[in-house]
């Protein structure tokens, strides 16, 4: 009888082997296959990511562009402001047209003397007014 047992056992035992082989084997399939699916997902996003990187960069630059612009019509508005208040007052204002013609053209009234003090640019200049 022992022998009988111990046939039946060494078949019990080759045939739990037998399953505990295709076990591993479908473990080594899924994890296989776990990381296919992964590497799937990281190429499908790397993809994704190169699709849309060269747009953005393009539209953060067409933004900053958009941005110089907008600061160049500001300057240029606060400039014609400028130049429109300088011309009203031209045309309008005596007072501020004998001081602009006094300063710019060296205009003066009868028996006036002027003095002018012009302020120094650099040292260098002051050095050769020393020598």
């Amino acid at each position: 009888m022992t022998k009988r047992f111990m046939a039946v056992r060494c078949s019990d035992v080759e045939q739990t082997y037998g399953d505990l082989r295709a076990r591993r084997e479908a473990t080594i399939w899924q994890r296989l296959n776990r990381i296919l699916g992964a590497l799937l997902l990281i190429a499908i996003w790397l993809v994704i990511v190169s699709l849309f990187v060269p747009p953005y960069k393009k539209l953060m630059q067409s933004r900053a562009g958009i941005d110089n612009l907008q600061a160049q019509v500001n300057e240029q508005k606060i400039l014609l402001a400028r130049q429109t208040r300088e011309v009203t007052l031209l045309q309008t204002d005596a007072t501020y047209l004998e001081t602009i013609a006094r300063d710019r053209l060296d205009l003066m009234k009868e028996g006036e003397t002027i003095f002018r003090l012009e302020p120094t640019q650099s040292g260098k200049k002051k050095e050769s007014a020393h020598r």
